[in-house]
């Protein structure tokens, strides 16, 4: 069971980063037809790269792949391998907020591009929304994991999911994780899956949040 002060989060609980599926769909010519998560299959030689995956050698009907900076060996036919994919997170390297009258820090923002109201919320672990604000912004938060959280107002099941993006002003970071709870919620909690690829500091009324990695 999850605990929750004000729908804040007691723990963290990791999911798996996205992956990056590659299979080995023929051999032909001395080159390897390669194909990458689902785009169409291409033709590598020796040495070519595509995407962060790079054909080292090929030997019969098995190549060997430097997938990500791992190396691993395909053979034609064979199910894809799913190596993890982190994407570097993009825009600003810092981000301003100022509190408003209660003491509050409620900037605008997006999640995989869609609009969101946030409140700064350092006591939630994750980024914490209900479940109308994931259906008005398209999230699939039924596939989650099923997670008992226990809240201010009793113990409930939530889902646990990755948010592709999270974007406050220019400052944008990617495979985020997040709870999506049953009950409504005026605003969408910026946990600390969040926050913490930032180092953070607080001057007055002002929150500054320096990005980390």
């Amino acid at each position: 069971m999850v605990r929750a002060g004000a729908l804040a989060l007691s723990a963290l609980l990791a999911l798996p980063a996205a992956a990056q599926q590659v299979a080995l769909s023929g051999v032909a010519g001395g080159k390897a037809l390669v194909t990458i998560d689902t785009a169409a299959p291409r033709f590598l030689s020796p040495g070519q790269a595509h995407q962060g995956v790079k054909l080292l050698s090929l030997q019969g009907e098995a190549a060997v792949l430097e997938i990500n900076g791992q190396r691993q060996t395909l053979r034609v036919g064979e199910a894809p391998v799913s190596l993890g994919r982190a994407k570097a997170d993009t825009g600003a390297q810092r981000i301003v907020l100022t509190a408003d009258a209660q003491g509050h820090f409620m900037p605008p923002g997006q999640i995989n591009g869609r609009q969101v109201q946030f409140m700064v919320d350092t006591g939630a672990t994750q980024v914490i929304m209900s479940e109308s604000d994931a259906r008005r912004i398209n999230l699939k938060f039924e596939q989650g994991q099923k997670v008992g959280v226990a809240t201010a107002n009793g113990n409930v099941v939530g889902h646990q999911i990755r948010l592709d993006s999270v974007r406050i002003g220019e400052a944008q970071v990617y495979d985020v994780s997040a709870i999506v709870l049953p009950q409504p919620m005026a605003f969408v909690l910026l946990g600390n899956s969040f926050l913490t690829r930032f180092q953070m500091q607080r001057t007055n009324d002002q929150l500054t949040l320096d990005k980390r990695y």
